[in-house]
């Protein structure tokens, strides 16, 4: 138990601070260890208060070359003592696949910092759950690593949602992931996107793999390179300008208007034939069994 609890701990990397001052700049302030210029430079623009819509994204994830990034931003209320900021966020980068752990956690770094407005805090707690796996703390809530099985973040997405937007043409997203194609899922809303793309490899179920996911990627030149590299990937885009594309995917998924469309060139290794047609069929009446539950469905795949 105790090798598991150590094992568990050293899957953080590290932790982060970016805010927006009064005057509307938005600054790398702090972050423990160090961390490289390019990392940063990615960071900011994944982080939402670059963004030029104002849209307020409370917590976004992704991943970049075997690196997990979580980030959860939020308003500096007039109370704070921090007076010359607006609004922050706080950046964990970590080894593993888990959401809902590190949502958790940066809740917690982000109530430390409104208190104190120093990282000092946040930079302790950080160090408690590294080496321990666990910080207490009465006024802005516990955390503890155990809490956060890597399973329930796999099992976390629904599967009967995905088959009852797209029907019988979720066979083609099943037949796209066991054939490690390239799938770009595409979505104004960049929640729609996470929700949707982490659900995505529950379809092979049998391969418990979410190293294919990268649920938020820009069409930017060192992303889209590093995305390249990988064989086979779910990757999840905002910007409509991905449909024009076609060299990134095999498999283009319109989110917002519920259409899947299969690229000229993928079209020979992907068609259907009777036996994809019986799955399709056996993966409707699964998803749309009441009796069925979300961890029932998935066990067919």
């Amino acid at each position: 138990m105790a090798a598991t609890e150590a094992a568990d701990t050293q899957l953080m990397l590290g932790v982060g601070l970016i805010e927006k001052d009064t005057n509307g700049e938005v600054l790398w302030v702090w972050c423990y260890p160090s961390t490289t210029a390019a990392r940063r430079t990615l960071l900011l623009r994944k982080c939402c208060l670059t963004d030029e819509n104002k849209l307020l994204h409370p917590f976004v994830f992704g991943q970049h070359r075997r690196t997990w990034f979580y980030i959860t931003t939020v308003e500096v209320p007039d109370s704070s003592v921090l007076k010359k900021v607006t609004h922050f966020s706080i950046v964990l980068t970590a080894k593993d696949f888990n959401p809902e752990k590190y949502a958790a956690f940066t809740r917690i770094l982000c109530r430390m910092y409104l208190k104190h407005g120093s990282p000092v805090k946040m930079m302790e707690s950080y160090i408690a759950v590294l080496t321990k796996g666990i910080c207490q703390s009465e006024e802005n809530g516990s955390f503890l690593s155990k809490d956060f099985d890597a399973r329930k973040a796999y099992l976390a997405g629904s599967i009967k949602d995905i088959v009852s937007q797209f029907g019988m043409e979720t066979v083609i997203l099943y037949t796209a992931l066991m054939l490690k194609k390239r799938i770009v899922v595409y979505h104004p809303r960049i929640e729609a996107v996470q929700e949707f793309t982490r659900t995505l490899p529950a379809l092979v179920w049998h391969r418990q793999d979410w190293t294919t996911l990268h649920s938020y990627v820009h069409l930017s030149g060192d992303e889209l390179e590093a995305l390249q590299m990988c064989t086979g990937y779910i990757a999840g885009f905002v910007d409509l300008e991905v449909s024009n594309r076609p060299d990134l995917y095999d498999v283009f998924v319109n989110l917002a208007d519920s259409e899947i469309t299969i690229a000229p060139l993928a079209k020979e290794t992907m068609t259907m034939g009777k036996l994809h047609k019986e799955i399709g069929q056996l993966i409707v009446q699964s998803a749309e069994d009441p009796e069925k539950s979300e961890s029932q469905v998935i066990k067919i795949f």
